[in-house]
């Protein structure tokens, strides 16, 4: 603050409103914006790119870039887009409900209309031919915390900042429409430098804070065997931190729910794994139901985390802690009190309880042999997942060897001695991230073992298909020391505008050709980028998680050329790799090259496996996700 040049923010001349937004991006933390140009945004887009620390990506569809600024937020904490009025703006809705539901902070930046055209009766493009420009906003009014319509620089410094300044502390997105010819016009509430941004951090009533603790404490100091878990809400209370410093200082056993994975450190040496009830990690459904209290921290119960509402917990044993409440059993409850500030507090007051954790250590049973094949066999999902989380041994001056860590410590493994000295290198390390699509791959990604730093990215409350494309685009943007380790199925990458085939009938086109792509379109935006993602496309030729909660032919997709979609993609700009793949061989081949010779590439590997090739607990969580909504009508 001291080197400020004021007389920038004070004197003349007056900055613009495109250079105000492009100034406060940047000041939250925004260093790219996801866009795509449309007539309404193009003197706004000429601004925010003049910025010399805004950096604009270039979508191909407006739902992409939607995706890519949720999982740049994901990686940052805040993320932006920018597209055009109403053609633009309902295509990233869908996107835009989905970072809601997730308690991102994601600011959707819309070009609209010339402000002389607002008030009149004209009729103009991108509409559905209504003199009302008010469609557009109402549809984001439900899946934002903060609209602006600004379409006159009066206050449009305002607007802009306290749509910018309510994302951020409620954690969720805004809508800010701006005037197509505004961005440029010079006026005096906008300084040249803007000051700096700043938000006032919240404090916890005291009062109700040593109350909930004092209550907490006792509740949970006369439990015999209480247990904690983390849930996805952490995230948007900045709690991590504080929940790591109530299980050193309790010694209870801590799990986390699924949609919370990623954000409770798997190498604490009291982690035990995901609780999900019935699909619960080995042994960790066990402790957490059998235990006579739990803390839920940040939890979300919907009928896909509750496995159909299936979860053994009830409710006088739990406290729920919210971001700014706590409740205990069927009360009392504490309110604004804030998470970080309750589960650091209770820390000082908890007594070390040691005996779920010990309870945890006799009945688990480690990892056994690993997966064997006969000769020849077809790959499995399983096998595929055993390999995600394989070590690769650097042997000076040779090449990797591959495998699990079990067989790298076993006997068998002769390695001459003129290898030189062993070095391990994981492929899931603290410089990788899993991003896991809607699908099977939830299943199989819970459960993999994440080491301290591995990122971990999925949309379980939402549940979008497609979302990880464009999700895995902004996240490997946002975290470029990362390595973005993306399993997307089949389907999720064939997602597609349905519109344009009814429309395809009237010119008499077959489906194939009417199609237009949008999920897999981006990947021409990581390869441009230089993203080094790796992608493994899960070829099963068809929905797999909508068979195994009700089968139909809807279920079944037509197969195409994955890998020849994304070469004729690649046209040979950019470092991008590909790789069919159909057995272990192969697919160990196909690891080397990506870890290897292909580490600054993106590298596609399209993995083969059987259509009912699924994972038990996708099987188990299917069938009761089945039965909760195929409940009959309550008796009138």
């Amino acid at each position: 603050m001291e080197d400020t040049d004021w007389s920038a923010v004070t004197g003349a001349p007056s900055g613009t409103l495109g250079c105000h937004l492009a100034r406060r991006l940047v000041q939250i933390g925004v260093k790219d914006v996801f866009s795509v140009p449309g007539d309404f945004n193009l003197t706004l887009l000429d601004h925010l790119i003049a910025e010399p620390e805004l950096n604009n990506v270039g979508c191909c569809n407006e739902l992409n870039a939607g995706y890519a600024a949720d999982g740049y937020a994901r990686a940052r904490g805040v993320g932006a887009c920018v597209v055009t009025f109403t053609v633009g703006g309902l295509s990233v809705l869908n996107a835009i409900a989905g970072a809601y539901s997730e308690n991102l902070p994601v600011i959707c930046i819309v070009g609209g209309p010339n402000s002389n055209d607002y008030g009149t009766n004209r009729i103009l493009h991108h509409t559905i031919g209504l003199p009302d420009f008010t469609q557009e906003f109402r549809c984001f009014q439900t899946v934002t915390c903060y609209q602006a319509v600004v379409n006159n620089l009066e206050d449009a410094h305002e607007q802009i900042d306290t749509a910018i300044s309510t994302a951020l502390k409620e954690s969720k997105p805004v809508y800010i429409s701006i005037s197509c010819n505004l961005p440029g016009i010079p006026h005096p509430t906008f300084a040249r430098e803007p000051v700096p941004f700043f938000l006032v951090p919240k404090v916890s009533n005291q009062l109700g804070l040593e109350a909930a603790v004092e209550a907490t404490a006792d509740f949970l100091n006369r439990a015999v065997k209480p247990v904690i878990v983390g849930g996805p809400k952490l995230r948007v209370a900045k709690a991590l931190q504080a929940l790591v410093e109530l299980a050193d200082a309790s010694r209870y056993p801590i799990a986390v729910m699924p949609a919370g994975k990623g954000l409770v450190p798997e190498h604490h040496p009291h982690f035990i794994g995901t609780y999900w009830g019935a699909v619960s990690t080995s042994f960790c459904g066990e402790i957490v139901e059998s235990a006579d209290a739990y803390l839920f921290a940040g939890p979300i119960f919907n009928d896909y985390s509750s496995v159909g509402y299936s979860l053994l917990i009830k409710k006088e044993k739990a406290v729920i802690v919210e971001p700014n409440r706590v409740t205990i059993g069927n009360g009392p409850s504490f309110g604004w009190v804030f998470m970080a500030d309750f589960l650091s507090a209770l820390a000082k007051k908890l007594k070390k309880n040691e005996t779920a954790m010990e309870n945890y250590r006799r009945i688990y049973v480690p990892p056994g042999v690993p997966l064997r094949r006969e000769e020849h066999e077809p790959l499995r999902v399983n096998v595929l997942f055993k390999h995600i989380q394989m070590v690769a041994w650097v042997c000076e001056g040779h090449d990797l060897i591959h495998g699990t860590m079990e067989r790298l410590q076993s006997k068998d493994l002769q390695v001459p001695s003129s290898f030189g000295t062993l070095l391990r290198k994981d492929i899931l390390d603290g410089d990788s991230a899993v991003i896991a699509e809607t699908g099977d791959s939830w299943f199989n990604c819970q459960k993999l073992r994440l080491p301290e730093n591995c990122g971990y990215e999925f949309q379980m409350q939402y549940g979008s298909i497609g979302w990880s494309v464009g999700a895995t685009l902004g996240y490997a943007q946002g975290a470029k020391d990362k390595r973005v380790i993306a399993c997307i199925g089949d389907g999720s990458f064939q997602v597609f505008f349905e519109t344009l085939y009814f429309s395809s009938k009237q010119y008499k086109c077959s489906k194939e050709y009417a199609i237009i792509l949008v999920t897999v379109q981006d990947v021409s935006t990581m390869i441009r980028c230089g993203q080094r993602t790796i992608i493994f496309l899960i070829n099963n030729g068809g929905y797999t998680i909508e068979v195994e909660i009700h089968d139909g032919p809807y279920n079944v997709i037509k197969n195409w050329d994955y890998t020849g979609l994304v070469k004729a993609i690649h046209n040979g700009e950019g470092k991008c790799w590909t790789a069919k793949v159909r057995s272990e061989d192969e697919l160990t081949e196909a690891i080397e090259a990506a870890t290897g010779a292909y580490k600054d590439s993106l590298c596609f590997i399209e993995v083969f496996v059987h259509k009912d090739d699924t994972s038990k607990e996708l099987l188990e969580w299917g069938s009761r996700v089945s039965s909760a909504n195929s409940r009959p009508p309550n008796p009138q």
